[in-house]
């Protein structure tokens, strides 16, 4: 005789439109406006509550069931978005799309951005004493390329180079996030250590005709000659990537972005993250 399976609980409205995109956002913290809060809920939840100091508490979702609620003022979003980026969360920032008193149904909801350490426009959340560099990093046979980019400033380079190379550039750029591709996990911890905050992307965003085709439509060109690029296909292959995850991220005001610069070696003045962090090169309180 089959066994007979239990009977899922019933989704209120609310949960199953947040269950829908949460689904979609399921690294990031996802803040979710109702009303005048921004609520979080399920582990994110506890999270929020944890990182931010706000009372954790229950919702009612469907029939004698209940799941963990933490939220705060939308008002008060400036106050702790920074909190939950600088603790090292993505976060998922839904809002209501359309005007509650216009609708009878539910309202239409969204992300509208994607906070992350190494993108973010964010006053509050910016250091404007030092850059905020999100970097990605392309590796395949010994070859290597990396490239930085600000999206606050606008600032955009690449470079290639061995392994200890791309390590003294990433200790001197101090990137708060850094790209790389999911199968190369193991081996950009074994190579640069795990002191970055990091983000695996899919090996099909690390390629030359992926990287070529998103930069050239960023820059309205018809090549990257240029920009004195060319002869550094990892480079530009990692440049490709931190436009991507731009898109990603849901941020596309990005025409601030007018220029690709490669790193030249000889003219660049090294110091080790001991030296930087002691002459506090990169931030003065």
């Amino acid at each position: 005789m089959a066994k007979k399976t239990k009977k899922a609980v019933a989704e209120t409205p609310l949960m199953k439109q947040y269950n829908a995109i949460k689904a979609k956002y399921p690294d990031a913290v996802l803040l979710f406006r109702v009303g005048d809060f921004y609520e979080t809920f399920g582990d994110d939840a506890v999270r929020a509550a944890q990182v931010l100091g706000i009372v954790l508490t229950k919702r009612r979702n469907g029939a004698a069931a209940y799941i963990d609620l933490a939220g705060f003022p939308h008002h008060s979003l400036d106050v702790y978005l920074p909190k939950l980026v600088r603790a090292g969360f993505r976060v998922a920032i839904c809002d209501q799309l359309e005007d509650p008193k216009l609708t009878k149904k539910i309202v239409k909801r969204g992300v509208t951005e994607l906070v992350t350490p190494g993108v973010a426009l964010n006053d509050q959340v910016l250091d404007h004493k030092s850059n905020n560099f999100l970097a990605a990093v392309h590796f395949l046979n010994d070859r290597y390329g990396v490239a930085f980019l600000d999206i606050s400033t606008g600032e955009f380079f690449l470079a290639e180079g061995n392994a200890e190379y791309i390590d003294k550039l990433l200790q001197s750029f101090s990137p708060s996030e850094v790209l790389f591709q999911k199968q190369n996990r193991n081996a950009f911890e074994q190579l640069f250590g795990d002191k970055f905050y990091t983000f695996k992307l899919d090996d099909w965003v690390f390629t030359d005709d992926f990287a070529k085709e998103i930069l050239v439509r960023h820059f309205n060109t018809t090549s990257l000659k240029g920009f004195g690029v060319e002869g550094l296909p990892f480079g530009v292959i990692a440049a490709g990537a931190c436009l991507h995850y731009l898109s990603e991220t849901k941020h596309d005001r990005i025409g601030h972005i007018a220029q690709l610069s490669r790193i030249e070696e000889d003219h660049y003045i090294w110091m080790d993250k001991f030296t930087i962090r002691n002459l506090e090169l990169l931030y003065s309180p």
